[in-house]
């Protein structure tokens, strides 16, 4: 027990460390709030616009929608135009999280390469602490789709979320789950950030991505692919093994299957871009041969700059 509990821990520092390195180099994160009456709530921050909060944010001309109280009459006296006072928005904002940890992303295709869970965990580690620095709040969900914990904020919550999903890389065999999960009951308002291949049924995930976008949660597709698995290298005779279960198939000549593979790939890729621009979500692919830190700088950007 003891070692398994190091083996975590040490399993826990690398992915923050690595994480963390990504983070550094970004602005903390802010996700756009789509409701102006947001609640305001402990560890609030400014949402650098007009709003609801305490501080001031800006003087600007009096029009017909105002009130007489909203006049700051010390500034009017001072020019010839009636002004009033604005404060800044203040509210926080809830980031729900999610990384498929399921048996088919432990794949790469060379040992120099991370496992797509790998790096998923990463990048969504990446982007709590640039969430956490922001002011935000943030809950995981698990593999199955079900929420961990309450909405929390702080450097312990990225810690927990560390230790969780450290816990998972490290089992030996994975519990199997569901190829798409059902996510229900999610935070009214909040935003989704998804780190998986999706290349399981493209039906099954519009269903689950629908769902989410009808409880009226806005969200961030990232789809995390192995090299190998975008252009189909091998050569020759080739044994695939499904690492779900699906048992084996064997091509006798891997080269003459690659356009037809790449063709079906290009179209599953094609629905969910589709899919993700139906309901306003974005949608972006990064593969682990990669770089993070670009990805991770993307979605930064889609995330900053994302209306519904």
């Amino acid at each position: 027990m003891a070692l398994k509990a190091g083996a975590r821990r040490d399993e826990s520092h690398r992915l923050r460390a690595q994480a963390d390195a990504i983070a550094a180099a970004l602005p903390p994160l802010l996700v756009p709030a789509h409701r102006p009456a947001a609640a305001t709530g402990i560890g609030s921050h400014g949402r650098r616009r007009a709003g609801i909060g305490d501080s001031f944010w800006q003087f600007r001309a009096y029009t017909s929608d105002d009130t007489p109280q909203a006049i700051d009459w010390r500034q009017s006296g001072k020019v010839d135009h009636i002004y009033v006072r604005e404060r800044e928005w203040v509210t926080s904002q809830t980031a729900i999280l999610w990384c498929d940890t399921s048996p088919s992303m432990r794949y790469r295709s060379d040992p120099k390469l991370p496992t797509k869970a790998d790096r998923a965990a990463v990048m969504m580690l990446a982007m709590a602490e640039l969430l956490i620095d922001g002011g935000e709040r943030i809950i995981r969900l698990s593999g199955d789709g079900r929420l961990q914990r309450a909405a929390s904020a702080g450097r312990l919550a990225v810690a927990q979320l560390a230790d969780a999903i450290a816990a998972e890389l490290l089992e030996e065999t994975p519990p199997k789950i569901p190829e798409v999960p059902r996510i229900d009951k999610l935070p009214r308002n909040a935003a989704v950030v998804m780190f998986s291949d999706f290349l399981g049924p493209l039906d099954q995930i519009g269903q689950m991505v629908r769902g989410i976008a009808h409880q009226g949660v806005v969200g961030h597709m990232m789809q995390i692919m192995d090299p190998a698995e975008e252009t189909l290298p091998f050569e020759g005779r080739v044994r695939f093994v499904g690492m779900e279960q699906e048992g084996a198939t064997v091509i006798d000549r891997a080269e003459d299957a690659r356009a037809q593979y790449m063709e079906r790939l290009a179209a599953h890729r094609a629905g969910l871009k589709a899919l993700a621009a139906t309901v306003g979500w974005t949608f972006a692919v990064h593969h682990t041969g990669n770089s993070p830190q670009l990805a991770v700088a993307a979605l930064h950007n889609a995330i900053t700059g994302h209306r519904r």
